[in-house]
């Protein structure tokens, strides 16, 4: 599970939720007419603007945030040189028993393509196409998210609007217009809250998973070329450090020196 996230989200909501019981009455802030034109209408401007099946998948999507647990880039190095160990000793067709030891499908597909004697280039295609069609559908759920913080403040002030025509129509009651004006601004605060607390963050956050992804799907790429090639091991791991930044790189050098 990625605390991140989690934490985040709670930690939001929280401080908003203190604030609101700090200032005032908490049931004051709460109107389900208003919750309802926002999601509501943010969802289904998003459903206009993209396809069905896009829509079912964006639970997958949110799952994929709050969830995920990836391999780091030093975890996929270690992996890769220890494969590439056991084919300079063995043989590459060794490596067939150890595919049942990783649990990445895309790694695992790129040692059986070196296992089944793939020349280079067409391993590198196949990969490298993987990884763009990867990407497309990544990209394609976070511009869910991004969709739905771009209406929900717009659908916000669509409420504050109706709040207030309605608020305007009966002006016979003085006493009145006050809790009629803070109902039709709840609905822009509905809009700027779950906009800029929930979906635009989790749209950051999946964005983040992607290049993480693209990273050590990358190292994965070079990696099986390497090992295709009979690359000695130490070669391997020298080219697979270029992927990792240069802090990281001089600390990984400090660790095996000490």
């Amino acid at each position: 599970m990625d605390l991140s996230t989690i934490t985040g989200l709670f930690l939001g909501a929280g401080c908003v939720v203190v604030a609101l019981v700090l200032g005032g009455s908490f049931g004051a802030y709460v109107d389900p007419v208003a919750l309802l034109i926002v999601v509501g209408g943010a969802g289904a401007a998003t459903l206009v603007s993209a396809p069905i099946r896009r829509i079912f998948a964006v639970h997958k999507v949110s799952l994929k945030a709050l969830m995920h647990r990836g391999v780091s880039p030093q975890e996929q190095i270690a992996r890769l040189v220890t494969l590439s160990e056991l084919a300079r000793r063995e043989g590459v067709l060794a490596l067939e028993g150890a595919l049942n030891e990783i649990d990445d499908p895309f790694l695992v597909r790129g040692v059986q393509l070196a296992i089944d004697g793939t020349d280079p280039e067409t391993i590198r295609s196949v990969l490298e196409t993987e990884l763009e069609v990867l990407v497309e559908r990544h990209e394609a759920g976070r511009s869910m998210f991004e969709q739905l913080g771009k209406y929900a403040p717009a659908f916000g002030m669509i409420g504050t609007v109706i709040g207030l025509v309605a608020m305007l129509a009966n002006m016979e009651d003085p006493s009145a217009i006050g809790a009629g004006m803070a109902a039709a601004l709840l609905t822009t605060l509905y809009g700027a809250l779950l906009a800029n607390l929930v979906f635009l963050p989790l749209a950051d956050k999946l964005s983040a998973r992607t290049s993480e992804e693209v990273l050590v799907r990358s190292m994965a790429i070079q990696g099986v070329l390497g090992i295709q090639a009979g690359d000695n091991p130490r070669h391997v791991d020298s080219k697979l450090r270029t992927f990792l930044p240069p802090r990281s790189r001089a600390q990984e050098i400090l660790s095996q020196a000490a």
